[in-house]
This record gives structure tokens, C-alpha cells and sequence, in this order.
């Protein structure tokens, strides 16, 4: 509804000004839409925008008030709104199952996430890198787009070798009830303590690297022992994220079947190539002093030969490619960039994100000093039952505990993805569960309430006539989720869309209280309770589309 409305306002403009760019935006708080194409006519026309931005309103008004669309001219300025119709039609859409859905896209599009090393439990520092990637992902997918997400699982790196040779020579049974991931991590801290008091461990630790790369058998099943083991615990805890992966690549299987060999014989070939001691690539000319390092001077490759391998593979079998990145990658993720490009390979994007942090401070999982992503969702979700429980004491401590479990999940995701990816942050639990403070809790029981008012409401019939303000500010907000699924596509930034919900939220809340709904007199209760189920619609849409759960009772 909102594009067809832009595009019918965008071709009234150009038939009337004959302009390729007829500067059309948002309204702000006074109209749907905008224009400021007066001023540019007027360098050419040699008169006042506001002369020429009342005579385009003559020439475009008759023509658009057949599409409900208003247009006010103020100063020099075009202000269109959108009238009864188009919020019908929006509320009559919205009120359909898969509101917001939108045509299908041709081709496939691969986004690569997480992607943790496996030497220990996803941290408080992985998990906004889940939670950026599976938004992303759902939003393509709501999009129109044939989605494959992607894991790619560092089985070769020397964190490996060094967790494989603690497995082998170290005596650390795993505790009854522990997870796989946080077993793994136990054995590769002791195993860097073992390593830091007698250096000479890092003989066997090389010659570990070096059978790995040759396709040891033996070292080959010891590094997949214990790679498999960390990952099996690294997908609960995906799991209790809502953070699904179609496939995890295994690193080793581009050494394997030869495809890492042939990229470096290509890479090597290029004049950009370097075989000083090492084989590197020399990227000046793309303004890198540092030179991208592939094989090492023992002859053994290094991650960056694989990960180049990985992504011809990838642009082999899908049309584009999208990775999400810490901050501390810009440096090899460019470099990646520029080498796929000299090779004359499809050029991943890259989404790069700053850090989210506890009040604790750093993490390091080397050191043993993290916060795992564990602890975090187990720690939210014990506050999160203690709201809960004190909102709702009438309620069995099973419903308790399921409807905390919705809510502290809905927590963590939602701080994470509501601030832009450029901006580093601080979770701090006392925020993400205040529900009354725009956070997940508030978006979930704003989503509970329509439930709650439908479900009193019994059954009605469907009314399309809005009239007061509240009522049609929020349909005119719902009207914009597609919108903001195609902005989020476009900009590969899903913090778009958490503030869309809280908007949305916000104006369904402002609504409730100023537009009563079951106290109504019956056809404008029938019209309000049609509003009310469009926006329980629309927002169940949304927080699933955030990877949060729609909950119906709070």
C-alpha cells in the first residue's frame, strides 16, 4: 500500500514537472509525504518555490484525490497524505496471515554469522554477531529472499591444536551435567597454562598443524573430535537464542578436497603476489600496508587460504554474499575484499558491528575470564521469572517460568539488535526487562494486550472506518512494515526494525488509552477491535521477524 501510494504521488510529480528526481520524502509529523522539487525548479523556471510549488499542487491535485491522497501546499513545500482509503487498505492487509511479506526475489543470498571459534561457549561478545545475522536472515526471508545461513567451523586453527594435544595429555574429565562447549573451553585454558610453564609443548603443538594440513588421519579425527564436540554445545545455546543455521562448513574440508591448493596457485600467480619468506599479497593499491599473509614460510597455509577457498566456493553456488563481523576483523575482512577482487571472484559484503559488553568489563576466552552466553540467558531469565512471578502470582510456576524463558530470550536479542551495529554497548539486564521502558518485555505484552482485548471481544464485524488521530496514527504505522523490511535489506541495518516495534508498540499503547475499545458504542467498537487485530497481527509479525516470541499472555 505505502509503495503503490509513493509511486502514484512520484508519478503525479514527474508528469507535472517534467523533473527526474522529484526530491520525494518523508512527511515528518504533518504528512505521509514530501517534497522539495520547488526549489531545484526554481534555478531553471526563475521563479519562487513558492510560486512554483503552489502551481505544481494545481496540476497534481485532481489526479491524486482519485487515489485518496491529499495534497497541502505549505511555503514552498508539497505535503501529501494518505486518506481512507489507504488505511483501509492497510488495515484490511494487515490483517492477514504473513502480513508484510514480499515478493519473491530471484537468486540466492548466503549470510555467514557467528562463526566462533570452537575452543569454548559463545560469549556475551558472539552473541550480538547471532543476533545481527538471524535478524538479517529472518528479515530476507520475510523479504522475498531464498536465505542460506551459514556457520563456517575453524577446524584447522592452532586454538584446535592446542585444545586436541590437551585432550590427549592432560587429565581433565569432563563435570557430570556440563556442557559440551564449556567442557572443550576447560581443557584449552589448562592446556595454555600447560603451554605458557614449558614452551616446548609448542614443537608437538606445530607438528599438530602441520599433520592437519596433511590430512593426518589420526590428527584429522582428534581435531573433528574435539571441534565437534565444541559445536554440539555451541548449538543449544543457538538454539535457546532462536538462532537456526541451515549449514555448518567445516574449515578443513577446502584443504581436503584440494579447491584451498588451487586458489593459492591462482593467488600466486598474480603480480600482486609476494614470496618473500612467505606467500602474501600485496594490497597497496587498494591502501593496505599490511600484506595479506596466506602460507606461512614452513609451507603450511594460515586461516585467510582457507577463508579465500571458502568464498569462491560460495560465490560458486549463491548470487550474493553477506558476512557479519566483529570490529577487530575490518583489517582481514577488507584485505579478503580486495584479494577476491584481484582473483576476479564475486566480493562478499561485510557487516561490520562494535562490541556489546557486560558492566563486568572484557571478556577473554584464552584466560578463562568470559561470561558466556550461558550464564548471561540463564542469569535474564531468573529475573525474568521473578517479574514475571510477581506480575502474575495467579499463575502456575510452569506458565511462569515458560512465558520468563519467551521474555528474557526477547531481552537479550531485542538490546542487542535496537542499537545500530556502528555503536558499541553495554547489555545491562535492569534495562532489557523494564516493562514499561520500550524494551522486549514492553513490545511482548503491548503484542499480549491486543491478544487479551480479541479474545474478550469475542467475535465481530470487520469495520474499515478510522477517524480519530490515534486511531489513525497507528494504521498508518502499520502500513510501514514492508518498508522497513525492504530499508533493512537495503541498508543491511536490522535496528530499523527493533525501533519500527517499539514505534509501533508506542502508538498501538497511545491508542488503547485514548480510543476506548470494548466500552465503545458497537459500530466504532467493531471498527477499534478491527484496528486492534491488525496491529496484533502486524506485531506478532514483527517481534517473530525479530526472533522474539509473540507471546499471548503476560
Amino acid at each position: 500500500m505505502y509503495q503503490d501510494a509513493y509511486r502514484a504521488v512520484e508519478t503525479a510529480l514527474k508528469d507535472a514537472t517534467g523533473a527526474a528526481d522529484v526530491l520525494l520524502g518523508d512527511g515528518g509529523d504533518h504528512a505521509d509525504l514530501a517534497s522539495t522539487v520547488a526549489f531545484t525548479l526554481a534555478k531553471t523556471q526563475r521563479k519562487s518555490p513558492m510560486v512554483i510549488a503552489a502551481e505544481v499542487t494545481a496540476a497534481i491535485t485532481e489526479p491524486l484525490a482519485e487515489e485518496g491522497i491529499s495534497v497541502i501546499t505549505t511555503g514552498p513545500y508539497i505535503n501529501f497524505i494518505f486518506g481512507q482509503k489507504y488505511v483501509a487498505d492497510v488495515v484490511k492487509a494487515a490483517s492477514q496471515p504473513g502480513y508484510g511479506d514480499l515478493p519473491d526475489v530471484p537468486g540466492q543470498v548466503c549470510i555467514e554469522h557467528t562463526s566462533a571459534n570452537p575452543n569454548g561457549p559463545l560469549h556475551v561478545g558472539h552473541i550480538r554477531n547471532s543476533v545481527i545475522g538471524d535478524t538479517l536472515a529472518r528479515v530476507f526471508r520475510k523479504a522475498g529472499h531464498d536465505i542460506d545461513v551459514q556457520y563456517y567451523l575453524n577446524d584447522m586453527g592452532r586454538q584446535i591444536a592446542i585444545v586436541s594435544w590437551g585432550f590427549d595429555f592432560l587429565t581433565i574429565p569432563q563435570n557430570e551435567g556440563e556442557k559440551d562447549d564449556h567442557y572443550v573451553a576447560r581443557v584449552y585454558v589448562a592446556a595454555n597454562h600447560a603451554l605458557e610453564a614449558d614452551p616446548s609443548i609448542k614443537e608437538e603443538i606445530d607438528r599438530r598443524m602441520g599433520l592437519i594440513e596433511q590430512g593426518d588421519p589420526e590428527i584429522v579425527e582428534k581435531f573433528r573430535r574435539a571441534v565437534s564436540l565444541c559445536a554440539e554445545g555451541i548449538k543449544v545455546t543457538l538454539n535457546r537464542l532462536n538462532v537456526p543455521h541451515d549449514r555448518f562448513v567445516w574449515e578443513s574440508g577446502f584443504v581436503q578436497d584440494g579447491s584451498m591448493t588451487a586458489i593459492l596457485n591462482r593467488a600466486e600467480a598474480l603480480p600482486e603476489a609476494s614470496h618473500v619468506d612467505v606467500l602474501a599479497m600485496d594490497l597497496t593499491a587498494f591502501g593496505f600496508e599490511k600484506q595479506y599473509v596466506l602460507r606461512r614460510s614452513d609451507g603450511t597455509s594460515v586461516y585467510a587460504a582457507r577463508d579465500l577457498a571458502y568464498h569462491v566456493w560460495k560465490g560458486e553456488h549463491f548470487d550474493r554474499l553477506i558476512n557479519v563481523l566483529g570490529a577487530d576483523h575490518k583489517l582481514i575482512g577488507a584485505q579478503l575484499q580486495a584479494t577476491m577482487k584481484l582473483l576476479g571472484e564475486k566480493v562478499p559484503e561485510i557487516i561490520f558491528f562494535e562490541f556489546v559488553s557486560l558492566p563486568e568489563g572484557s571478556m577473554s576466552t584464552r584466560a578463562g575470564k568470559f561470561i558466556s552466553a550461558d550464564e548471561l540467558i540463564n542469569e535474564v531469565t531468573k529475573k525474568a521469572f521473578e517479574e514475571v512471578t510477581t506480575r502474575r502470582p495467579e499463575l502456575s510456576e510452569e506458565e511462569c517460568r515458560a512465558i520468563a524463558a519467551s521474555v528474557a530470550i526477547g531481552a537479550v536479542r531485542y538490546d542487542i539488535v535496537r542499537v545500530s551495529q556502528e555503536k558499541s554497548t553495554v547489555f545491562d539486564w535492569r534495562q532489557a526487562l523494564d516493562f514499561e521502558r520500550q524494551s522486549a518485555p514492553y513490545i511482548q505484552y503491548s503484542h499480549a494486550r491486543a491478544c487479551s482485548i480479541l479474545e474478550k471481544a469475542g467475535d465481530f464485524t470487520p469495520v474499515y472506518e478510522l477517524s480519530t488521530e490515534s486511531e489513525i496514527a497507528l494504521a498508518k504505522q502499520i502500513g510501514l512494515f514492508p518498508v522497513v523490511l525492504r530499508t533493512v535489506v537495503e541498508e543491511l541495518h536490522p535496528h530499523h526494525l527493533a525501533i519500527y516495534a517499539r514505534d509501533l508498540a508506542d502508538l498501538f499503547n497511545a491508542f488503547y488509552h485514548t480510543d476506548p475499545v470494548l466500552k465503545a458504542e458497537a459500530g466504532v467498537r467493531d471498527a477499534r477491535l478491527t484496528l486492534v487485530r491488525a496491529a496484533q497481527n502486524t506485531l506478532s509479525e514483527v517481534l517473530e521477524t525479530l526472533g522474539i516470541d509473540a507471546i499471548r499472555s503476560m
